[in-house]
């Protein structure tokens, strides 16, 4: 075997300066796969496990392939949830402040990077100190002041923060579009007041074009956030709305409820699958919205720079 083959055979295994070659590609692609299950096992379980009929459950020998497409457990899960109306409730509770957050904190973002005012270090620690302390600490007082106004139960308790930017994690916002911002060419800005542009249309048809990713990471990470957010929410909006999540919390006792024990027979008693329908249900929306937005997202993450590289 001549050098130039030696050479092609050594490239193609141990690769190059311009590629990687196949003993690379494919420890990489064992590495990306082992962390990929360990990370969509407990799905993929939840999902199969919910699919399961009472005759499968009782199986040993079922494990990850059903016997039969089995929608029952689904059915039972939907009825407890009263899926329709707690899953309006909670996309109301989660994108309407999401979105009025997401506004709020560019607007803040855009101050702090194009202006300079006195006390402005110490707006950015009192902003930083909100997502350093825990909110536990500030749930009291908050909860006593909503209480004064009127507000528990309401949905004005998570847009009134929102709208002061102090609505969830608002701080990483603020942050995401402050250095957004800071990165517009000074000379745009420039060029516009030349030409007579005021503040607030040099915002809307120079700078917020230029943070459209932005803008996508904020609500789309502030609906998640949100959505799972049950600490909170059910301190600020039990008695009011009622959100899958907070269903979720009580589905054994809504389940009791709807199925008492002595009306339905023992197969249609509350079991493993049903459970893990009713958890599939909840998921199921952020699931769907990730799949439709995954290309911005993804797109997103990487111009906004969030990814520490």
């Amino acid at each position: 075997m001549n050098k130039a083959t030696q050479d092609r055979w050594r490239s193609f295994f141990l690769g190059n300066r311009t590629q990687y070659g196949l003993l690379f590609s494919i420890v990489l692609y064992m590495l990306l796969i082992a962390i990929g299950f360990v990370y969509l096992y407990p799905l993929l379980f939840m999902f199969v496990t919910s699919l399961k009929s009472p005759a499968d459950l009782l199986n040993p020998m079922v494990q990850w392939i059903p016997t039969e497409f089995y929608t029952g457990n689904y059915v039972k899960a939907y009825r407890v949830l009263d899926y329709p109306h707690t899953l309006a409730s909670s996309l109301l509770i989660s994108v309407v402040p999401s979105v009025i957050q997401a506004a709020v904190a560019s607007l803040v973002g855009y101050g702090l990077a194009r202006y300079r005012f006195p006390g402005k270090n110490f707006i950015f620690f009192l902003i930083l100190a909100t997502f350093i302390i825990p909110a536990q600490n500030t749930v009291i007082p908050q909860m006593l002041t909503y209480r004064e106004f009127g507000l528990l139960g309401n949905l004005w308790a998570l847009i009134l923060p929102a709208l002061l930017g102090q609505g969830y994690k608002s701080a990483i916002f603020i942050l995401i579009f402050y250095q957004t911002f800071l990165s517009l060419p000074k000379v745009l800005e420039e060029a516009a007041r030349l030409d007579g542009a005021a503040d607030w249309k040099i915002f809307v048809q120079i700078a917020l074009p230029t943070a459209v990713p932005a803008y996508i990471i904020a609500i789309i990470f502030s609906t998640v956030w949100y959505w799972n957010e049950t600490y909170l929410t059910v301190i600020f909006l039990e008695g009011g709305i009622q959100s899958l999540p907070m269903q979720l919390a009580k589905f054994v006792q809504a389940y009791e409820n709807l199925y008492p024990p002595g009306v339905v027979n023992i197969f249609d008693r509350l079991n493993e699958a049903v459970k893990l329908s009713g958890t599939f249900l909840n998921i199921l929306p952020l699931l769907l919205m990730y799949f439709v937005l995954q290309k911005w997202f993804v797109e997103s993450i990487e111009r906004t720079g969030i990814t520490g590289e």
